[in-house]
């Protein structure tokens, strides 16, 4: 199936694209023009936390819906945007009677519970620093990341607490507070720690007394490297105006929406598009307490009468593997438009997509340092499958050449490969990593932000993404995307996931290599390896083609679900592993075979 193949989205449902003239979207947007849609962005005021709640809560959308909270079992909660003022006021008073200053980290480490965002909203409320954590990481790498943030205070539950910090608190001089929002808990049940919910009802709910500015630090997201401990990124409350811009624009949320995002809260889109960004429109936003189930998953779009949803490619190939045991595809007769992001998004899942709910997935692109979409497949627009998108309005994006003394090039033809590179204008850029000056300058050359990932771009305008900088194979010549590769394998009925890596070979440089996952029902052997090499040459071509096919019953990823292909080529090549702390999977046990031999 051609990657050039245009999908175009399904005309005539719901109401008018926000974006409907791209090219005249780009002619006329200015950030400044941008910001007279936000409230605070007067005299140098701007606080998230108002333009997503306190504004709307101020005005005639008062009682519209802000929240409704699906909890794994039992009836949904529902939050208007007056009632999540009261309580991210309380939480606001809380922090100021608590001690905790302007600029003083507070953690959060909760699933997708009512405490997260009432915790997230009014840390920032009170110009505290919201860092979210995720909630599967085990007691190493949460210390590691409440430590290197100096958090003042961490917001959890009882259980999470137990298993995994209760032993280690000693390890935290730093953190004062340990708040547990375990509902119902007049007392909290654990030594050193309090009970949220109590202390709330006991708060005022006043306005927050402390004044943010667009450059004051609002977020903390940290992200692992290749090597070392983990970055953390700083985030300003400027970003608030690209997250709000990048809703309206890339996923095409209007006020009336029912937007879903199922991100986990503890990454950074869980942050940007599962609380900031929906609410700084009005819209309602959805929020399901339970994990991946992919039953539950079609239920509950369907009768959430969800309108936008935003999930990930892995939740999509994982659908897509389970598709012959879901129920007989019904109508989604409110859903408008699905997004995906985290990775690249394969062709193959445009198209099931398409066949599924009748309506196509559009990928974007964006990185944990940009702080909101950058690049995105539009409504309005036509979809090339596999390709990332056209820049947003107001983004400036590049393909650059590094050179010596940190000057750069850039890339002018079409189709030719690039780094790819922000210009550093754009208001929601990090403004650092925490404790790390010289890291972050390395990131910039030239007035732009080089992001470390290669692409393409076609004559279109369109970018294709490639792999990350140290994942793009060097043979006999040509730069081979891994994810290129990886496209072409999961085309094949038995490939569930694919990761491709290069390894060293004596005339080429490098080869390609690649490590797959079966379907139900597949079973590893020689003749099936032998099946999908024939198959990606057929798809790809000798030169880009892997030479090698090795069968594993699990593919590292990180708890976002992105393939981790640096850990695949230390397995192969004997090298160090580096920063697990963000990676599931034990590669002892992953292996369906022995590896094949190297004649």
């Amino acid at each position: 199936m051609s990657q050039n193949l245009i999908v175009k989205p399904r005309p005539g449902h719901g109401p008018a694209p926000n974006l409907v003239d791209y090219q005249a979207a780009r002619t006329t947007f200015s950030w400044s023009r941008a910001a007279e849609g936000l409230d605070g962005r007067v005299a140098g005021r701007l606080n998230m936390a108002h333009e997503a709640v306190d504004r709307h809560a101020a005005g005639a959308r008062r009682d519209h819906l802000a929240l409704r909270w699906l909890p794994r079992a039992g009836e949904p909660q529902d939050y208007s945007y007056g009632q999540l003022q009261e309580l991210t006021d309380r939480f606001a008073t809380l922090l100021a009677e608590l001690g905790v200053a302007k600029g003083e980290v507070v953690a959060v480490l909760l699933g997708r519970v009512p405490a997260l965002y009432v915790a997230a909203l009014g840390t920032l409320k009170h110009g505290a620093v919201l860092c979210p954590l995720y909630a599967a990481f085990g007691p190493q790498p949460l210390c590691t990341r409440l430590s290197l943030g100096g958090a003042r205070v961490l917001v959890t539950n009882a259980a999470l607490y137990r298993r995994k910090l209760a032993d280690h608190r000693s390890r935290l001089p730093g953190l004062r507070h340990v708040l547990l929002a375990d509902e119902d808990d007049a007392a909290s049940p654990l030594p050193a720690t309090a009970a949220l919910w109590s202390l709330l009802r006991q708060a005022d709910p006043v306005p927050a007394q402390v004044t943010t500015g667009a450059e004051d630090i609002a977020l903390l997201h940290y992200t692992s490297g290749t090597t070392g401990m983990p970055k953390g990124a700083m985030h300003a409350h400027a970003a608030v105006l690209v997250q709000q811009v990048s809703a309206r624009l890339a996923l095409d949320i209007h006020p009336e929406d029912v937007f879903w995002c199922t991100a986990d809260p503890g990454w950074v889109t869980g942050t940007s598009y599962g609380i900031m960004a929906p609410l700084t429109l009005g819209a309602t936003l959805l929020c399901d307490e339970a994990e991946f189930e992919p039953v539950r998953w079609l239920s509950t779009l369907r009768g959430e009468r969800v309108n936008v949803w935003y999930t990930s490619p892995t939740a999509v190939r994982m659908m897509m593997r389970l598709a012959a045991e879901l129920p007989a595809r019904a109508p989604f007769p409110d859903l408008r438009f699905i997004a995906s992001v985290g990775e690249p998004l394969n062709p193959e899942a445009v198209h099931w997509s398409q066949k599924a709910f009748g309506l196509p997935i559009h990928d974007n692109w964006w990185q944990t340092e940009t702080g909101a979409i950058m690049i995105a497949n539009f409504a309005a627009l036509p979809i090339k499958p596999g390709s990332m998108g056209l820049p947003l309005p107001g983004v400036e994006a590049s393909l650059l050449r590094r050179g010596p003394h940190r000057s750069v090039t850039p890339v002018t033809q079409a189709d030719v490969e690039g780094e790819l590179a922000i210009r550093a204008s754009c208001p929601s850029l990090f403004r650092g990593y925490l404790g790390e000056p010289e890291r972050y300058a390395e990131c910039f050359a030239d007035g732009w932000y080089l992001t470390g990932d290669i692409a393409r771009r076609d004559a279109d305008g369109y970018f294709w993404f490639l792999g990350r900088a140290d994942d793009v194979i060097l043979s006999s010549g040509h730069l081979i995307g891994p994810f290129e590769v990886e496209s072409a394998l999961l085309e094949h009925p038995a490939v569930g996931e694919a990761g491709a890596i290069g390894v060293p070979d004596a005339l080429a440089t490098e080869r390609v290599k690649a490590f797959v996952t079966l379907k139900s029902g597949w079973q590893a052997g020689e003749a099936l390896r032998q099946e999908l090499l024939a198959h990606a040459r057929r798809r790809l071509g000798a030169v880009v083609a892997p030479k090698e096919v090795e069968f594993r019953v699990e593919l590292p990823k990180t708890r976002s679900g992105k393939i981790v292909r640096r850990l695949l080529k230390a397995w192969e090549l004997g090298l160090p592993e580096g920063d697990l702390s963000g990676v599931m999977v034990d590669p002892a046990a992953s292996l369906t075979e022995d590896p094949p031999r190297h004649e």
